[in-house]
C-alpha cells in the first residue's frame, strides 16, 4: 500500500510542472494598437472583453468607479516622446490607462504604475494626468472593445475607445511639425559646404507646412550650392504656392534643361505643372 501511494504521489508531483505550463485561450483576447504620429510612436496594449448580451456601462462597468479600461491587466499606453492629451502635457513613458465612466462625462486617468492587474491596486497618488471627456453614442455597436485612430495628421491623432454603443475619444498632439522645423534649422546650419540635399529637403517640408520664410531661405541655400532638377523644381513649386506663377514657370523651365533620360517621369510632371500654371 505504501509503495502504491508513493508511486501515485510521484505521478502527481511530476505532472505539476506540465500543469503550470498549460496555456489556455483567454475570454478577453490580447490586442495592441501602435500608431506613429509625426515622429512619436504611441502604443496601446489591452485586452478585449465582449458584450455577450450584457448591459455594459452602468451595468457590468459601473458608473462613477475606476475601471481598468479593458480586461485582465490594466490597459497601458506608451509614448516615445512628450505629448499633450486634450491640451494637457504628459511626459514620454508608459502609463496604465484607467477610466471613470459616466453617463455624460468620463475621466481618463494616465497612471505612472503601468504594470498592474486591473485597477485593484490603483493608487491615485501615482496619477500623471487626468482629463475629462464626453462620451459619444454610436449607432453601430462594437461587440469587442476596440481602440482605434479614426483621425490622424502630422501633429495630432484622435484615439477612440469603442465598446457596445459608446465611443470615448481623446486627442494626442505630438507637436511634430514644430519639432521638425527646429531640427531642420539645426541641420541646415550644420550642413557641409557641398551639401545641397539637407537644405532642399528642409525647404520642401517647410513649404508643405506653411513656413514660407524658411522654405524660401532653404531652397535658395540649396540652389546656391548646386543647381539640380530637384531643387529648381522645388523652388518653382514654392513660387507657385505664393502666387508667383510667372517666376514659377521660368524656374521650372530652367529645371527641365537639367533633365536627363533617367528623369522622364519627373520631367513629364514638370511640363504638366507648367501647363497648369499657364492657365
Amino acid at each position: 500500500m505504501r509503495k502504491t501511494g508513493l508511486i501515485a504521489l510521484l505521478a502527481v508531483v511530476v505532472a505539476l510542472p506540465a500543469l503550470a505550463q498549460l496555456k489556455l485561450p483567454r475570454a478577453s483576447q490580447h490586442a495592441v494598437l501602435t500608431q506613429t504620429v509625426g515622429l512619436t510612436d504611441i502604443t496601446i496594449t489591452y485586452s478585449r472583453p465582449g458584450v455577450k448580451g450584457r448591459k455594459i456601462f452602468g451595468g457590468l462597468v459601473p458608473y462613477g468607479q475606476v475601471w481598468r479600461t479593458g480586461a485582465n491587466e490594466a490597459t497601458t499606453i506608451a509614448f516615445s516622446d512628450d505629448v499633450t492629451i486634450n491640451g494637457q502635457p504628459l511626459p514620454k513613458g508608459t502609463y496604465s490607462l484607467h477610466s471613470i465612466p459616466g453617463e455624460s462625462e468620463w475621466t481618463l486617468i494616465f497612471n505612472k504604475t503601468a504594470d498592474q492587474w486591473g485597477s485593484y491596486s490603483y493608487d491615485p497618488k501615482q496619477d500623471a494626468l487626468r482629463i475629462n471627456v464626453k462620451p459619444l453614442h454610436s449607432e453601430k455597436s462594437a461587440e469587442w472593445l476596440t481602440f482605434s485612430t479614426p483621425e490622424l495628421s502630422t501633429d495630432t491623432a484622435t484615439f477612440q475607445l469603442h465598446w457596445d454603443t459608446v465611443r470615448v475619444p481623446f486627442t494626442v498632439n505630438t507637436h511634430a511639425t514644430e519639432k521638425a522645423i527646429a531640427a531642420a534649422r539645426a541641420a541646415v546650419a550644420a550642413a557641409k559646404p557641398d551639401d545641397f540635399r539637407t537644405a532642399y529637403s528642409a525647404a520642401l517640408f517647410a513649404s508643405d507646412n506653411n513656413f514660407t520664410k524658411e522654405a524660401n531661405e532653404w531652397i535658395d541655400a540649396s540652389i546656391k550650392v548646386k543647381e539640380t532638377l530637384g531643387n529648381l523644381y522645388g523652388k518653382a513649386r514654392i513660387l507657385a504656392a505664393e502666387g508667383k506663377k510667372a517666376e514659377a514657370i521660368k524656374t521650372a523651365e530652367k529645371a527641365l534643361t537639367l533633365a536627363t533620360d533617367k528623369d522622364k517621369v519627373v520631367a513629364d510632371e514638370i511640363r504638366s505643372r507648367i501647363e497648369l500654371w499657364k492657365k
